[in-house]
């Protein structure tokens, strides 16, 4: 444990000026500021249809929740892994690395745990700002039904299902980062599995979770529909056993490297 914590711990200081960390904070604070600024911008007429509590508070968060879900999620987890395992290639330091006295598990499973985290971060911080700008707008013009229905445990499952779909295409793009060290192999692979999961989600295909790249698109239609309390669906499912097998795999492709 204690070489976990230290892996973790160097990680941190590693990525802690890079893009991908500073993402995590910034894209939810934007996009959920963005949002807010409309629905005050458009206070009059979104006033005037007398919406419930609930359903305003609906048509708040499904701003956030549909430009993430089916596309800042996808692509924020595809470069996240590649920044995270990036560090590494760029300065060849894979042999470095495991030339430490700590374990090479350890190691390795920081590395992910590390990203693992930054995804959780980010899904914690759209969640977060989304109810925060739901009381500010409430605060601001008293018309606004806000106060009238509390939409934390609903967001707070359907973000937590969206953190547990975007494991599967995580580690996935974890092995090809680990794999190839250029950014266009990663990214490109990534960016066609983004809009193969959509397209197979969209359309309706009987099999879409086989496919990684779908099971956030999948998981955000399920919040749509009359299954939007159940959490562990048939995606998730698949993310998970796709996170694990993954996992495994990657260490042994990461330990092969390191002895290279």
């Amino acid at each position: 444990m204690r070489s976990l914590l230290l892996s973790l711990q160097s990680e941190f200081y590693k990525s802690r000026k890079t893009l991908a960390f500073w993402a995590a904070i910034v894209l939810p604070l934007i996009i959920c500021g963005l949002i807010a600024f409309g629905f005050l911008s458009n206070a009059d007429k979104i006033i005037k249809m007398h919406f419930p509590s609930q359903v305003l508070w609906m048509n708040f968060s499904g701003g956030a929740l549909g430009v993430m879900g089916m596309l800042i999620l996808p692509f924020y987890v595809i470069f996240m892994a590649f920044s995270v395992n990036n560090i590494e290639h760029k300065n060849d330091t894979w042999k470095s690395l495991f030339a430490q006295p700590l374990n090479k598990f350890s190691i390795y499973a920081a590395k992910y745990l590390y990203a693992v985290i930054l995804i959780f971060i980010c899904l914690f911080l759209f969640a977060l700002f989304t109810i925060l700008s739901g009381y500010l707008l409430q605060a601001l013009n008293s018309g606004f039904t806000f106060n009238g229905y509390s939409p934390v445990a609903l967001l707070s499952k359907i973000y937590f299902k969206m953190f547990l779909s975007s494991l599967g295409i995580l580690s996935l793009q974890f092995i090809i980062s680990l794999i190839w060290s250029d950014f266009l192999k990663p990214m490109g692979i990534g960016f066609i599995g983004i809009i193969a999961g959509i397209i197979v989600a969209t359309k309706g295909w009987e099999y879409a979770y086989f496919v990684p790249y779908s099971h956030p698109t999948l998981a955000l239609s399920m919040t749509k529909s009359k299954n939007m309390d159940q959490l562990f669906s048939q995606e998730i499912y698949s993310s998970l056993i796709y996170a694990v097998i993954l996992f495994v795999a990657g260490y042994f492709i990461v330990a092969r490297k390191s002895i290279k």
